[in-house]
């Protein structure tokens, strides 16, 4: 990756076919998709590649390559970034032993095309509304902050899921902008901040990264930061909290959530030094980013004593285990999104490496959130500070 990264700062053209011989007149984005390096994609896509850029004696795409070798994560990437399915299925055709990944695609296809329609309900039925609403976070000012290779984030927003549960208004937004906060202000580089959105933020895709590629990634004294927005649930059995996934069920929380224990257990097996794990989310079921399943009570559960928190672990979450998350409507953010950014935006939280300074952002956030949950909502928001200490 850092070779990559200098060469195309060193004025190499992202475009460029190789001369024939092995390379077979392939780019580096083909090369890079053919051979599963997903950072990789992602970065010479920000860098300009041309997406349908045909390549061999065939007429490859980078999307044909990857689904001649199955590399999932790459062909939904490249779908996600506009690639024209039917170029890559069309110059798949012409060659031989290709029909596992002409199917392949054509079943993200159809899952595309499912989906597409999903959204142009949902557009639908949204397309009354008055524009998006702009905030004083939403321009992220410019920093200082040198980047930090060893620096690790995981960044999930869940809007929409797949059980037709609850929207969970901004959700997909704030993680788009805390991941531009995470990058711009606190110096993550690009190829090391994951962004799982929606659909793309199953329980799968939540158990890949959190339980292989951080391990695969993380080194020694590497620093890791986590940010979730969406549903929360209870196990009404246990009393454990679980994260609810794009395809999470809350009548089957057990088999199709992701539980806070095993978030935290695979965070903890990490040589890190420090991980810090924000959760817009709330874990009773009693409304707001919390569901519950159909015909169960409310839980009141502590957060603080749920889980043994490992020792690198801070977690700050939006509210008490007996609460509601709230969304802050007039600013377009969750609430207690918005006053995470906006103490990382305004006040002396980011150190010059980069860190956070956890007790005086978590200082500013408490007393703002509880205000406005209050004032606004008349609802009662208590943000937590959980650290192994306490515990």
């Amino acid at each position: 990756m850092e070779t990559v990264k200098m060469l195309l700062d060193r004025s190499a053209d992202v475009n460029e076919k190789g001369g024939g011989g092995l390379l077979n007149d392939s780019n580096a984005l083909d090369a890079a998709s053919s051979n599963g390096h997903l950072n990789v994609v992602t970065l010479l896509l920000n860098r300009g590649a041309d997406i349908d850029q045909p390549t061999g004696t065939m007429g490859w795409t980078a999307l044909s390559s990857a689904a001649w070798k199955g590399h999932t994560d790459i062909i939904k990437l490249l779908i996600d970034r506009g690639a024209d399915i039917n170029k890559a299925i069309a110059a798949l055709d012409r060659g031989v032993g290709t029909q596992n990944a002409i199917e392949l695609l054509k079943e993200q296809r159809r899952e595309r095309a499912t989906v597409n329609a999903a959204m142009a309900r949902l557009q639908a039925e949204i397309s009354s509304t008055p524009a998006a609403i702009k905030s004083d976070i939403d321009e992220i000012p410019p920093t200082n902050v040198k980047p930090n290779k060893n620096a690790y984030a995981i960044v999930i927003g869940i809007e929409n899921y797949r059980q037709k549960l609850p929207r969970v208004d901004f959700a997909t937004q704030d993680a788009r902008l805390v991941a531009d906060y995470v990058m711009k202000t606190m110096g993550y580089p690009e190829e090391n901040v994951i962004t799982l959105l929606n659909d793309h933020a199953s329980n799968v895709d939540l158990a890949k990264y959190f339980e292989k590629w951080l391990v695969n990634n993380v080194e020694k004294d590497d620093t890791v930061f986590v940010y979730y927005s969406g549903h929360g649930a209870p196990n009404t059995r246990t009393g454990d909290a679980y994260l609810v996934p794009y395809d999470g069920d809350p009548s089957f929380i057990d088999q199709t959530g992701y539980s806070l224990k095993r978030m935290y257990g695979a965070l903890g097996k990490l040589p890190a030094k420090e991980i810090i794990v924000a959760l817009d989310s709330c874990f009773s079921g009693a409304g707001g980013r919390s569901v519950l399943a159909e015909g169960a009570r409310p839980l009141v559960m502590n957060l603080q004593s749920s889980v043994a928190l490992p020792k690198n672990i801070t977690v700050i979450a939006a509210a008490a285990g007996d609460q509601i998350s709230s969304t802050y409507k007039d600013k377009g953010h969750g609430l207690f999104t918005y006053f995470l950014l906006k103490g990382i935006r305004n006040e002396d939280i980011v150190n010059p490496d980069g860190s956070l300074d956890i007790s005086n952002l978590f200082s500013y956030i408490k007393p703002r959130v509880e205000r406005i949950a209050r004032k606004k909502y008349n609802n009662e928001q208590t943000p937590q500070l959980i650290v192994p200490d306490s515990l």
